[in-house]
């Protein structure tokens, strides 16, 4: 081949190359110029136009790495996900995955940058996108299918579009308990649209977890929240009677009380409470609210038999105080016959007094009650 052949054969080939190149920029800027339309009046068609301009512009390799077009593919796709969440168009591949594909080449920092807006843009819709199906598969019952979506849409709104109830809700239901304990903690972090029922939630989740410092912490600023919310109180109050800490119920037994004042075990725990921690005088009185709503309560009969008894042992001239224990201890062991607490209480109460038939009588039934 001469050398003047050879040079038109290369001028041949640039002319085909720019023009490709320059076929490719009118696609990327007919697609930019529908879409901006689509972005002003939300009329379907620009959209369906700035989709025909963006596949133009991306049929060769060389097209699929400019910054340009992956940015346009990613806005048209993004948003037909979207617009056209029922499918009406025909796709090779879903526009969601075309969005996340184009997205996945902005790799480019400065440039991202510049076009800040635009990528959250790409987000936002993706995350919406995301957010239908997950409607969708919720309506449908297939929670791990939901999850998922709303996974994504957490994801991809960096917390834009708020699911992190939804997703604590469907985690906690997929005993994904770890996770649901993270989402809830994040929901609950906006206590404008969180509410008790969440904090309960989350304070079961950690006791299943088996952390119960930790559901503390959340009943305990739970509480804060909701001051007069019955069921985390209680649950604070068992906690800490499970643990023996009674200093720490004392000053929350009173305000549960007011809540619920003819609650049995409530007033009983408060006379215990307030004997454990040396305040008889209350502790008496609860256990005689206990025993005015139920006079059959063993555990207040009993208790209650106890403060006069360690009253009549420290002063054994006082009958007052011998007849109320026998009173209170006797009742105590009708309601249960085989309690040894309440017959070993007895006999110190009858070998206290000198009543040697009662003691005698008491005595006889231990000894049964040993070798039975």
């Amino acid at each position: 081949m001469s050398y003047k052949m050879k040079r038109t054969f290369l001028l041949f080939f640039a002319m085909l190359t720019m023009g490709s190149v320059a076929w490719a920029q009118s696609d990327e800027k007919e697609g930019n110029n529908s879409f901006a339309m689509y972005a002003k009046t939300a009329d379907f068609k620009h959209l369906e136009n700035a989709r025909k301009f963006s596949d133009n512009a991306y049929k060769e390799r060389r097209d699929s790495n400019a910054y340009k077009n992956n940015l346009l593919r990613a806005l048209v796709y993004s948003s037909l996900a979207v617009a056209d969440s029922n499918r009406s168009l025909k796709y090779s591949k879903d526009p969601i995955d075309e969005a996340k594909f184009a997205l996945a080449r902005l790799n480019d920092e400065q440039l991202n940058y510049e076009n800040e807006a635009q990528i959250t843009y790409i987000h936002r819709k993706l995350g919406n996108a995301h957010l239908i199906l997950g409607r969708r598969a919720l309506n449908n019952n297939k929670y791990e299918e939901a999850y998922n979506h709303l996974k994504q849409v957490d994801t991809l709104s960096k917390g834009d579009i708020k699911v992190n109830h939804n997703l604590s809700v469907l985690a906690s239901q997929l005993e994904k308990d770890e996770e649901a304990i993270n989402y809830y903690n994040a929901y609950l972090e906006n206590k404008g649209t969180s509410s008790a029922e969440d904090v309960l939630i989350l304070a079961d989740l950690y006791k299943k977890a088996g952390n119960q410092n930790e559901r503390l912490n959340v009943l305990l600023t739970g509480s804060d929240s909701y001051p007069d919310n019955k069921d985390i109180l209680f649950q604070i109050i068992n906690i800490y009677s499970g643990n023996g800490s009674y200093d720490a119920v004392v000053p929350l037994i009173e305000h549960a009380i007011r809540l619920e004042p003819e609650n049995v075990e409530l007033n009983y725990l408060a006379g215990y409470a307030y004997e454990v921690t040396g305040n008889r005088k209350q502790a008496e009185q609860y256990y005689k609210t206990t025993l005015e709503l139920d006079d059959n309560n063993y555990n207040a009969n009993f208790e209650l038999g106890l403060l006069y008894l360690r009253d009549f042992v420290s002063d054994t001239a006082s009958i007052e105080n011998k007849d109320l224990a026998e009173k209170y201890l006797l009742k105590a062991n009708e309601i249960d016959p085989n309690s040894v607490n309440a017959l070993q209480s007895l006999a110190v109460l009858f070998n206290k007094s000198g009543d040697t038939i009662q003691y005698e009588r008491v005595s006889n039934q231990l000894n049964q009650n040993t070798f039975n």
